[in-house]
């Protein structure tokens, strides 16, 4: 039951380590296909791809398992239980673990969550492929350093409309494990709470898989929450509330905790039970040869399919925030410059639980491989990540005034965000409560457009919302890369010089300031994300150009009057009218009446698609709005079903003014009656 089994020979039970990572590509592992990072994945609105991703993942997981007991190693990272996707929600830009997600929404979190795990455990009705784990169950993002003693207070409304429907949803997947968090959730800590644990997830839900703790998490019980005072203690009470697998040092406590009655050896032979049919569904046990997934080797790690995926996605993944015209840029142009603290560096490419690969193309040379022969192409770095030059003598910005363009790779690194202990330049544990860019790296785009009147593209990097103000202020177009992998240089300049039109869309909303959140430690969602944050963004949700023009003529509705549980069909025809070929995220969002007294979504994200269309085609996008898309959810946490006015939007973005202001199509509207 420790994540680190040793071997039972007697029994024929080889070691076993249960810790493996594959976030965005086998992490930790060796050479591996390193994809974009998850908050890229999910900027391109796309389970289709999330599912084509994770299955090329447990294709390499597979063959690198096969080839590391081929020679008898049975180390750490070389299992095939995969402690991901992480689905918490980024309820908030300051948590440096949020690039780990698929962003703010639930709907956009499920279903990418779903194909996610569909992707790693394979479609074999005899034997898994992967173990795929969803966590952390719940109520989960941040703050980083308070997170092994923070208790998260959570509204019954909350927890059933924001924190628990991706949760469920991969459930009904068949997830085969859940991860419970450090933190305690309206009171009592995630690993050794009832309601979450035996009230939802087994009894509710009817989940049969295995519950792992999140590393040290039972460390917690007696060092952070001091809900008990011994690790025997502690072993008991998460076994009693349903942890099989530890990853930490407490469960060898257990044979004491029977020992003094706290817990039962038949409590401790069910847990194991649990376990054991995880090893039995992977094929753990069996003989060489009896799983189909026994036979993949090698060859499929780094492929040139997977390298190709991987370019495919961090391509879909890009989100253009503004463009003044200048993109798509001619690739035969005399000179071109490329600076800025992240253009040459690999960490830009990573985020966090990265694998390596040999052959990572950072933005630079993807830049200078995507131009023409005859071309000159500069290159200096020019500007550090988050402090100042040194050494203040200025090439750099006289250089930019002599070129017909300048890529000037911006933002932020793993360095300064991520998770407690990794992030080393990072002076708040991960976690970003300085919402602005490094003050360097702001002074020197202002250098570089001082008596600049060439194309000044920036190129952003990062996992996190941070404010692009003055950036979107100085520069002719901005592009937002985040993490995008291995293949991410070759797909910026795919995007930058016209091979593919930018087609992401934002998955997380970007505040103008912090000041128009709530406090860091406040988990009520009121003034959040886009459902619930009434103030203007600088970029809102659903938000991203296209080289394309696409337009929304009108939305229609089966019916204009419904009796209330019945679902309704919506349509709408998007054309576009520009002329560029290009790829469209059609959004559905619905809008209900709020009621006074109620906590009611300004916008529900309730469907998407992605739709491709040459110049001057048009198509038609058909959505059914069920009964339980159309319910809300009351303070009780009781879902009740919808009555009176709702309006329905189709569009591109977030049906708000400030992405038509930032040069969105207006999304079309209908106003539904419910009975």
């Amino acid at each position: 039951m420790m994540y680190n089994s040793k071997a039972i020979e007697r029994l024929g039970i080889p070691a076993y380590n249960w810790w493996n990572e594959a976030l965005h590509g086998v992490g930790r592992a060796g050479a591996a296909t390193v994809f974009p990072q998850a908050i890229g994945l999910g900027a391109t609105f796309d389970d289709d791809l999330a599912k084509r991703v994770a299955t090329a993942i447990s294709d390499e997981a597979r063959a690198s398992y096969n080839a590391a007991v081929a020679k008898g190693y049975r180390q750490q990272y070389s299992g095939l239980t995969f402690w991901t996707p992480n689905i918490n929600i980024f309820r908030d830009p300051r948590w440096g673990r949020g690039q780990e997600t698929y962003g703010e929404d639930p709907t956009l979190t499920g279903r990418l969550g779903v194909a996610f795990v569909q992707g790693l455990q394979g479609d074999d009705p005899q034997h898994l492929k992967t173990a795929a784990c969803a966590k952390h169950f719940a109520v989960h993002s941040g703050p980083e350093r308070l997170r092994h003693e923070f208790n998260a207070v959570a509204t019954p409304q909350d927890l059933q409309e924001t924190y628990l429907p991706a949760f469920h949803k991969l459930v009904d997947a068949k997830v085969e494990a859940v991860m419970c968090a450090y933190n305690a959730t309206n009171g009592e800590p995630c690993c050794g709470n009832t309601y979450l644990l035996q009230d939802v997830l087994r009894k509710q839900w009817g989940f049969k898989g295995h519950i792992v703790s999140d590393c040290w998490a039972l460390v917690d019980f007696y060092q952070g929450h001091k809900v008990v005072k011994t690790p025997a203690e502690a072993a008991a009470l998460a076994l009693e509330r349903g942890v099989n697998l530890n990853c930490g040092s407490v469960y060898p406590s257990l044979p004491e905790a029977v020992q003094k009655g706290l817990t039962t050896e038949a409590k401790m032979d069910s847990s194991l039970a649990i376990l054991l049919r995880t090893k039995f569904k992977l094929g753990l046990l069996d003989p060489q040869g009896s799983s189909p997934y026994d036979k993949l080797g090698p060859d499929v790690i780094n492929s040139a399919s997977h390298r190709a995926l991987a370019r495919e996605a961090a391509q879909k993944s890009i989100v253009l925030l503004k463009n003044n015209g200048v993109l798509p840029l001619r690739n035969d142009l005399p000179k071109y410059f490329v600076c800025g603290p992240n253009a040459a560096n690999l960490d830009a490419l990573l985020g966090n639980y990265y694998g390596v690969n040999p052959e990572m193309k950072t933005i630079l040379e993807g830049l200078v491989g995507g131009v023409q022969p005859g071309s000159q192409m500069q290159y200096r770095q020019g500007a550090m990540l988050d402090r100042p030059n040194a050494n203040t003598i200025d090439w750099v910005s006289a250089t930019a005034r002599t070129v017909d363009a300048t890529f000037v790779v911006l933002g932020i690194t793993g360095l300064l965000e991520g998770e407690e202990g990794e992030s080393i330049a990072s002076p708040t544990f991960g976690d970003r409560l300085d919402y602005n860019l490094p003050k360097n790296q702001i002074d020197f785009l202002k250098k570089l457009r001082e008596n600049n009147k060439q194309p000044l593209i920036a190129i952003i990097t990062g996992g996190s919302p941070m404010n692009l103000a003055e950036v979107h202020e100085l520069a002719d177009a901005v592009v937002l890369a985040w993490y995008p992998g291995q293949e991410g240089g070759n797909a910026v300049a795919d995007v930058v010089f016209g091979k593919v039109s930018p087609s992401g869309k934002l998955p997380i909303t970007f505040p103008k300031s912090l000041e128009q959140l709530p406090a860091y430690e406040d988990y009520r969602m009121a003034g959040r994300t886009y459902r619930y944050l009434a103030a203007e963004p600088m970029y809102p949700f659903g938000y991203g150009l296209s080289y394309a023009k696409f337009t929304y003529p009108s939305v229609k509705l089966a019916s204009k009057r419904v009796a209330k549980n019945k679902p309704v069909d919506v349509t709408a025809t998007i054309t576009n009218t520009g002329k560029a070929e290009g790829e469209e995220v059609v959004q559905l969002y619905v809008t209900h009446a709020a009621k006074k007294g109620t906590q009611t979504p300004l916008y529900s994200l309730k469907n998407f698609r992605r739709v491709k269309l040459a110049p001057g085609a048009s198509t038609t996008v058909k959505f059914t709005l069920t009964p339980d898309m159309l319910a809300l959810v009351n303070d009780k946490g009781q879902s009740v079903a919808a009555t009176g006015p709702v309006t329905v939007w189709v569009g591109g973005s977030l049906p708000s003014a400030r992405s038509v202001a930032l040069g969105a199509s207006p999304a079309a509207k209908a106003v539904l009656t419910i009975k």
